[in-house]
């Protein structure tokens, strides 16, 4: 069978199930479905973590990349409203004394 460049996997996932179930190897499969075994070790690998955190009721792991500041508290975000009022405050008054206003 001729080696294919992509595969959805979620397509023949039931298929690999089926044939992990029956007995079959990493290599059959990957043969029986034109697969390279690397592929099929892969997504087996995949499988078994996503079974695993389904039955410890862990949640999965965020996709993406991290944020740079984490989110913060709702006392954080009143001492930053404090600071930006603060700030507000200090330039009015600078422009009233330069008269900008």
């Amino acid at each position: 069978m001729q080696q294919r460049k992509y595969t959805h996997f979620r397509e023949i996932e039931p298929q690999i199930i089926a044939m992990r179930e029956e007995g079959m190897s990493r290599t059959q499969i990957a043969e029986e479905l034109g697969l390279t075994w690397k592929q099929v070790d892969n997504w087996v690998t995949r499988y078994n973590k996503r079974k695993a955190a389904l039955v410890t009721g862990l949640p999965s792991k965020r996709k993406g990349r991290p944020r740079i500041k984490p989110l913060t508290t709702t006392e954080e975000y009143e001492k930053e409203i404090a600071r930006l009022e603060m700030e507000n405050k200090l330039l009015r008054d600078f422009l009233q004394l330069t008269e900008r206003k």
